[in-house]
């Protein structure tokens, strides 16, 4: 005959409200989680999860859906929340749609429909429709990386405004005034306030922004390095380029090798995101650096807030700081103060 709760209950010799506190994921003493861990083990116990869930009306499954499953940023950030939420009971099931708005609302379709219990959203489609049903439901929405706006849910963004204002001041300050950006896709608020921001700091500055030092392509390697081949054709006096994310980075730094351009003597560059990418490249690339894990613990603890009761309360919006990792790819230009 299987095990029941009351048989672990009766092997550790807690209450049987313990014991169903530890099983759905509430918090329960070390030194009584032991116990119960040692107990279900002996007693080849196994959760009748349909039960539960009828029982419940949770299937303590939070669903995820994600831009590119290849994208280091996504790939740290969900790492670090899957840790935290494991912790507490809860498991993810994660959607990749490629980019693809139509992909996008087919994921959250899917996820309504395995009931998960809320959802995370990198998003691509910036009308936020795909995420109504769940809003709807009250089911708990947590965007990462990007707001939607008009859309009541909680957000956890780093502050892309300031993240590309302090690129453009480190490349000021160093005498640079033709700086060139390759900015990504638009239609997603993260891409609106970098540009945004490197905008505004160059006219803080007094240097014109002109838009031929402006490559708008898709987040990609491929058009990283199709944007960088276009700056450099047209601006032969460009000294710097920012790259508005890591796969830009990436194919900044794969045009800049194939045209024998040496960094940061002919160029300076700033790349964005990845630590380990910047260390792998010569000389070593200074980046704009998001803090993933805070992202991940900020999300995963909102999350876990309201599952836990906090739908009442008002929607968070969290922005966080980003850093810059200074390597050796910015040089100062001659006659620049300081020098």
């Amino acid at each position: 005959m299987a095990a029941t709760i009351k048989d672990i209950a009766g092997r550790t010799g807690l209450g049987v409200a313990t014991v169903s506190s530890y099983l759905n994921g509430g918090h329960v003493r070390p030194q009584n989680r032991e116990k119960i861990e040692k107990a279900i083990s002996e007693l080849h116990y196994e959760v009748n999860e349909t039960a539960r869930q009828l029982k419940t009306n949770r299937t303590r499954m939070i669903g995820a859906i994600i831009p590119e499953l290849n994208s280091t940023f996504c790939a740290a950030v969900l790492s670090r929340i899957e840790d935290i939420l494991r912790q507490h009971g809860y498991a993810m099931l994660i959607c990749d749609c490629r980019t693809d708005a139509v992909r996008e609302e087919e994921a959250a379709e899917f996820l309504f429909r395995r009931r998960v219990d809320g959802i995370f959203n990198i998003p691509v489609d910036s009308s936020g429709e795909h995420l109504l049903p769940y809003i709807k439901a009250g089911k708990p929405v947590v965007l990462i990386d990007r707001q939607i706006d008009g859309l009541d849910c909680d957000s956890v963004c780093v502050d892309n405004y300031q993240a590309v204002r302090s690129a453009v001041r480190l490349l000021t300050q160093k005498g640079h005034k033709r700086i060139g950006l390759l900015a990504c896709p638009q239609s997603n608020h993260a891409a609106r306030q970098r540009l945004r921001g490197y905008r505004k700091s160059l006219e803080e500055a007094g240097i014109e922004a002109s838009e031929e030092l402006i490559y708008q392509g898709e987040d990609t390697i491929d058009s990283g390095t199709a944007g960088m081949d276009r700056l450099i054709d047209r601006n032969p006096d460009m000294t710097a380029v920012i790259a508005a994310s890591y796969r830009m980075s990436f194919g900044a730094v794969i045009a800049a090798n194939e045209r024998n351009i040496s960094i940061p003597e002919q160029l300076s560059m700033v790349g964005f995101d990845n630590p380990q990418f910047a260390r792998a490249v010569h000389p070593r690339l200074t980046i704009i650096n998001q803090p993933v894990n805070q992202i991940g613990d900020r999300a995963a603890g909102i999350m876990l807030r309201r599952l836990c009761g906090g739908e009442d309360s008002g929607k968070e919006h969290v922005w966080l700081p980003t850093e810059i990792l200074e390597g050796k790819s910015v040089r100062t230009v001659a006659g620049a103060s300081g020098e």
